[in-house]
């Protein structure tokens, strides 16, 4: 791969003391510090802000009148809207948003590349290509079975992202050895053929069904809810619990796949988590909340650029700052046209794609000497 696609500080003929020295750890970890004060206070913010409006400090006080014994239908109220359908919905973005953000993350040490992002390789396309087709198709090939489309839309997104990650590691595989670039342009293609294979979709879908279509593609976490939350944990610990076994992978891996190898590193089977849990984690995001963009992108970057390219913070860090950013995209869509709601995609992308795009001008130069 061309020199100018490895993050600062990787560059061709450096070896791992250099990489180690050239990590910012106390400052790191002080970052990581700050972000989990700043994560508490957005969700103590989400929660308090809405059309019913409420003093941050109410999520706190709440709990202990309940406990007092206080239950007056003022106090239930406060509490159903608190606790019952802006927690969940706080709880539910940061475990997605952290998701995301990690999935970004190993993406962009996997490929070497910080322009990288869990949709790069279909993984999200795949998701949503089955999602569409539960809410187009879910009356004809299910109705008899009388199951809610709430119940399949789920279910279908994470078998389209795995069954998506299945055929891109089988047609990139030979030999017992994973291709990377095959895989990324398998998934370029597989990305492609998906979004044709939904425009089908789509022109066969009656008024009903574009609409639900259409708000689902733009991704939102207006059914957010405990249930959700709980199908979203198992992801979301996954996810968590690989960190410290792929971490010092990816630092190996930016210096190299035969690098990698000759550090010690069995380059082969961090491929394998390291995709497999990409797509776990990226299918269950997708199916509960729509296809979010540049949450992916837009936090490891900014982390990498403060507190350096050693996976072993950037990870938990990037997982942080991501949940920080969705529930923050989230609390401006409740309010910025209250009562009405903004899907979440829009404000992530309005966000994002300017972000990328001066990311991709400032490595322009770069880019053109690969």
């Amino acid at each position: 791969m061309a020199e100018g696609f490895l993050p600062l500080p990787f560059r061709r003929g450096e070896g791992a003391a250099e990489v180690i020295a050239g990590d910012r750890a106390p400052l790191g970890r002080l970052v990581a510090g700050l972000l989990v004060l700043i994560l508490i206070a957005t969700i103590l913010i989400s929660v308090a802000t809405g059309p019913t409006g409420f003093l941050p400090g109410r999520a706190i006080t709440l709990p202990l009148a309940r406990l007092a014994g206080v239950t007056d239908a003022l106090a239930a109220r406060d509490w159903l809207i608190l606790y019952e359908i802006r927690l969940p919905r706080a709880v539910l973005g940061g475990l997605i948003g952290g998701v995301l953000a990690i999935s970004g993350c190993v993406m962009q040490g996997l490929f070497r590349n910080p322009l990288a992002d869990p949709g790069l390789v279909g993984v999200s396309s795949g998701a949503g290509l089955a999602a569409v087709a539960v809410i187009v198709l879910g009356d004809a090939l299910f109705g008899g079975l009388d199951l809610p489309v709430g119940l399949l839309l789920p279910v279908g997104a994470f078998v389209g992202a795995l069954g998506t990650t299945l055929l891109l590691y089988r047609i990139a595989t030979r030999d017992g050895q994973t291709s990377i670039a095959m895989m990324l342009l398998a998934g370029i293609a597989i990305a492609a053929l998906s979004g044709a294979l939904t425009g089908l979709l789509v022109l066969a879908s009656d008024d009903r069904q574009l609409r639900d279509v259409t708000f689902w593609t733009m991704g939102s976490l207006g059914g957010a809810s405990w249930t959700a939350v709980a199908a979203m944990l198992p992801f979301a610990l996954a996810t968590f619990a690989i960190l410290p076994a792929i971490a010092r992978g990816l630092d190996a891996m930016l210096l190299g796949e035969s690098e990698a190898q000759h550090l010690g590193f069995s380059v082969q089977r961090l491929k394998r988590i390291a995709i497999f849990a990409v797509a776990a984690s990226v299918g269950g995001a997708v199916a509960l909340a729509g296809p979010i963009g540049f949450i992916g992108i837009l936090a490891p970057h900014l982390l990498r650029l403060v507190i350096g390219p050693r996976h072993a913070l950037l990870l938990p860090a990037s997982g942080l700052l991501g949940a920080v950013l969705l529930i923050g995209a989230d609390t401006i869509c409740r309010t910025v046209i209250a009562p009405a709601e903004l899907p979440i995609g829009i404000v992530t992308a309005l966000i994002g794609a300017p972000f990328f795009l001066w990311l991709l001008l400032g490595r322009r130069s770069l880019l053109a000497a690969a």
